[in-house]
């Protein structure tokens, strides 16, 4: 069973599950949430040789940085939720070690993920997540040598998370999660794949959230 075809059933499933529960209870409130994630990458490839030169695993890094994040929530039962992750197209500085820096890429990774929140009589909720995401990946300038290197146009892969809410009052509530994203892509040159690069990264992420 290919990757894609795993994380099509995986989407399946949490459709299904969301639309089970929705025929089960009243909808509740929508939310969005502002926030800045911190995107971590784990800069893992795999060792290849180029231009004569061998290189070790881990040889390619893509930039980690702070981004904007807008998510959309809608609340099914008090605890179950779906959420939809989005942000605007980031720009990464891409590097290889040895080589210095192999130019730039721009992806935009929307991710829809199942909630469970886990109710009390405080103000502090923890929650869990997981679902599916969606990478493309575009405006690749990359070369090394004047050879021109290409990535593949998208990445679908699973998405993981956990944090917490914390009621403000005045449906305003302070959100902190981290959340942990499959993303990876063959890094080729001339249609020869080098490598590939497994971004996988950590968001770390710290805002407010308003319910309606």
């Amino acid at each position: 069973m290919t990757k894609t075809t795993t994380i099509g059933i995986a989407a399946l499933v949490a459709l299904a599950s969301i639309s089970n529960i929705a025929n089960a209870a009243p909808a509740k409130t929508w939310e969005v949430k502002v926030r800045a994630a911190y995107l971590e990458t784990a800069d893992e490839s795999d060792a290849f040789s180029a231009l004569g030169i061998d290189f070790a695993e881990d040889a390619v890094s893509v930039e980690s940085k702070w981004i904007p994040e807008i998510d959309v929530t809608y609340n099914f039962t008090e605890n179950v939720l779906a959420e939809l992750v989005l942000t605007v197209p980031q720009k990464h500085d891409v590097s290889l070690a040895g080589v210095g820096s192999l130019g730039t890429l721009e992806h935009l990774p929307p991710t829809l993920s199942v909630v469970y929140e886990f109710q009390n009589d405080s103000g502090f909720v923890p929650y869990v997540s997981g679902g599916v995401n969606f990478t493309w990946i575009t405006n690749k300038r990359l070369s090394v040598a004047g050879v021109e290197l290409d990535l593949d146009d998208y990445s679908a892969g699973l998405a993981l998370g956990a944090g917490f809410k914390y009621d403000l009052g005045d449906k305003w509530d302070f959100d902190a999660s981290v959340k942990w994203v499959n993303i990876d892509s063959d890094v080729t040159a001339g249609g020869a794949r080098l490598t590939t690069a497994t971004l996988n990264p950590m968001l770390w992420s710290l805002g407010a959230s308003y319910r309606f």
